[in-house]
């Protein structure tokens, strides 16, 4: 079949939405395919350019290219996912989260006043209208089911993915150090881990993996690190290649990984691959669908002082962290999570 992939590409921008886009055109392509991404710039500030968006989305006919009728399109991100075609599946990364669970947050431009309530109904209206053309309808994790059900009463289906190059992780000597490798911006919460370090009662390490996406956020976090006089605990590191990621995560004592309300998370899967175990919060969203506390990992309070606490536990006792590393790992293989079961549940008829 030929297959189109359609999604969005804010400017300059890269992180696990384009991965994702990357390996399943692959993968796609490994199984006898032809498949091809289709993207679309998107900027949502200022908010008027979401109604714009959604209009040039709907311009956007990929039923038939210059190499023929295309069979089949998977639609990833709002609002790319709302482009016509007569067989489509949709496999949502999330939508438009600052119109939903994020809305009125500091996370969101949206606010409740009138501007912000009449762009937040104006992305509703069309998940609502246009979502329901596809054939079947996924999302990549129970999280982002979840929402999809509450805020629009649309049901659909979780597909779980492997994170990329999940062969290649690795376990090696647990040393004396925290991995926290995300992007840096206010959802992934990188200030609360170093408020959480400040509160810790070993000499454990906090090693930043990760791009800022604001260097003022940044400039804050070096703030809080010389605030807290933790210069010599709190490494940041920007971003690694991914040998060197990986040899990373097979050092850590523990992923640290506590987002607000994360869709899915691959630093889940690549702590688990890693036999890592990974300390996150009850509101941190997709890796609660992985993390069982105190089988493979530990479920903190939103809270600096829970959040070291359970650093402390693994700081203390490296037997205790190879202990849920090696059952993380072992929860990972049972679930069978690969791209060869993600291919045939999209292309079946």
């Amino acid at each position: 079949m030929k297959i189109a992939i359609t999604t969005v590409q804010i400017p300059f921008i890269t992180g696990g939405a384009e991965f994702l886009a990357a390996n399943l055109k692959q993968a796609l392509l490994s199984a006898g395919h032809e498949a091809e991404i289709v993207t679309m710039p998107f900027m949502d500030q200022p908010s008027s350019l979401l109604e714009d968006h959604i209009v040039a989305s709907r311009l956007m006919d990929v039923n038939r290219s210059w190499g023929g009728d295309v069979d089949l399109c998977i639609g990833l991100k709002f609002p790319a996912y709302f482009m016509p075609h007569e067989n489509k599946i949709i496999w949502a990364l999330h939508q438009h989260r600052a119109a939903y669970d994020l809305f009125n947050t500091k996370y969101s431009p949206l606010k409740d006043n009138e501007e912000g309530r009449f762009y937040r109904d104006v992305v509703k209206k069309a998940d609502e209208k246009y979502l329901p053309e596809a054939k079947r309808i996924y999302t990549i994790s129970n999280n982002v089911v979840d929402r999809m059900k509450k805020y629009n009463g649309i049901s659909s289906q979780t597909l779980y993915h492997p994170c990329p190059d999940m062969e290649s992780f690795y376990s090696d000597e647990y040393e004396d150090y925290i991995l926290m490798p995300s992007r840096i911006n206010d959802t992934k919460r990188q200030r609360l881990a170093v408020e959480a370090l400040a509160e810790t009662k070993s000499d454990i390490k906090l090693y930043l993996v990760g791009h800022a996406e604001s260097q003022s956020l940044l400039e804050e976090i070096q703030k809080c690190v010389r605030d807290n006089h933790l210069q010599d605990r709190v490494r940041f590191l920007d971003y690694v290649p991914q040998e060197e990621k990986i040899k990373l995560y097979a050092h850590a004592r523990a992923v640290l990984f506590i987002p607000k309300d994360e869709d899915y998370g691959y630093i889940t899967l690549e702590a688990m691959a890693s036999e890592r175990p990974v300390i996150t919060c009850k509101d941190s969203g997709g890796p609660l669908e992985f993390i069982t506390d105190r089988e493979n990992g530990r479920i903190c309070e939103t809270t600096p002082e829970d959040i070291a606490d359970a650093i402390d536990e693994v700081a203390r006792s490296s037997s205790l962290a190879k202990e849920l590393g090696a059952k993380g790992k072992q929860h990972l293989l049972d679930m069978d999570i690969t791209w060869e079961k993600v291919v045939r549940e999209l292309t079946k008829p």
